[in-house]
């Protein structure tokens, strides 16, 4: 799984409503500005999360953007899905609408766990957490284990041994 820049963006500009409060508007430049996202690409981004439904915006003086629902009402995954799309694709299909013959047949049952284990730690992880801090202990674990921040193989793109 490879999470996009936009992803990252919207990502963290939801994040920053969240860390200013629900009643709290803040203009896309003051966004872009506080974690170094590019300001126009910032303002499609916020686009689609207002038509997804997850921000609103006010014009004028005391405008801007603002969470639709309380951070703790937000997963990671609702930011994600609004501006990638599904969590989970091979080959840009979602795992169900695939299919597999002779020694192949076990990939399926195997995106689909893939999946599932996405959607858990993504879907359960609020904008609140992390404004907060407060990632599950789950979460947590799984961030602690040194094996997490390395790469097993080397690529082209890395130096990790």
């Amino acid at each position: 799984m490879q999470i996009s820049a936009r992803a990252d963006y919207a990502v963290r500009a939801a994040v920053e409503l969240a860390a200013a409060g629900h009643d709290t508007s803040l203009k896309a430049e003051a966004i872009a500005v506080a974690q170094g996202i590019p300001h126009k690409f910032l303002e499609g981004i916020l686009g689609d999360l207002r038509r997804g439904g997850l921000v609103t915006s006010r014009r004028g003086g005391n405008g801007g953007y603002r969470l639709a629902r309380p951070a703790d009402e937000i997963a990671i995954a609702d930011v994600i899905r609004v501006t990638d799309g599904p969590l989970l694709s091979v080959r840009g299909v979602r795992p169900p609408q695939l299919s597999y013959t002779g020694p192949a047949e076990s990939l399926l049952p195997l995106w689909v766990a893939v999946r599932a284990n996405v959607r858990k730690i993504l879907g359960e992880v609020t904008l609140a957490d992390v404004a907060t801090a407060t990632l599950p202990d789950e979460v947590l674990v799984l961030a602690e284990d040194p094996e997490a921040w390395t790469n097993p193989w080397p690529t082209p793109l890395s130096t990790d041994p």
